[in-house]
């Protein structure tokens, strides 16, 4: 199955500053707290059919801040609170490679890249071209819109540098999830999904 063809509409939401409070490095579960609107938003979206799944950047651990083993506690409480108010959660996909340089390029799976978003669709059998990526910074923007998605920023002041590009608009702005996803529910199907040129597809 090509990614963008057949499977389950997924609504893509990144973690800190979009579903959960950003608390920088954070894996503790017990400082975890969701931002206004969040769960109402996913309720409505699980109603309606789509999949739910967290796609987040962690350099935490290249940087030695704390281990996949704290990183999967936190993954597994995350999803025992989200199932407590009624939203199942299809995956939880996360990056834990520290930022590209000069000397060292980014990883394919570190947002603006899609490679979380592809991860997901094989593994879950997701449609990208109905799907959907909400974050609160462009590079959520990018990565879920290089990945085939139509994209919500949450504009919520995390955005600082406003750097434009391609695949940096987003189809629309919302306050909070819950916003977003009444959004995303009103909007129309895609007939026909604008191609993807292969040079950024790669990237």
């Amino acid at each position: 199955m090509a990614l963008n063809d057949g499977g389950d509409p997924a609504v893509f939401v990144d973690k800190d500053g979009t579903l959960v409070e950003d608390q920088p490095y954070n894996v503790d579960p017990a400082r975890m707290c969701f931002t206004a609107g969040a769960l109402d938003g996913l309720r409505l979206l699980h109603a309606q059919g789509f999949r739910i799944v967290v796609v987040t950047n962690q350099p935490g651990v290249a940087l030695g801040y704390f281990d996949l083993n704290a990183l999967l506690r936190l993954r597994q409480a995350l999803a025992r609170r989200l199932a407590r108010a009624g939203v199942p959660l299809t995956g939880f996909y996360a990056c834990p490679h520290a930022p590209g340089t000069a000397a060292e390029p980014a990883c394919s799976c570190r947002k603006p890249a899609p490679g979380l978003f592809h991860q997901a669709a094989r593994a879950h059998g997701l449609d990208l071209a109905r799907s959907w990526m909400v974050g609160d910074i462009l590079d959520d923007v990018e990565a879920g819109q290089r990945a085939g998605c139509r994209s919500v920023l949450l504009d919520v002041g995390n955005e600082t540098v406003w750097k434009s590009g391609p695949w940096r608009t987003p189809h629309a702005r919302a306050a909070n999830l819950h916003e977003a996803a009444r959004h995303i529910l009103r909007a129309p199907a895609l007939a026909d999904p604008p191609a993807m040129p292969p040079e950024l597809a790669a990237r």
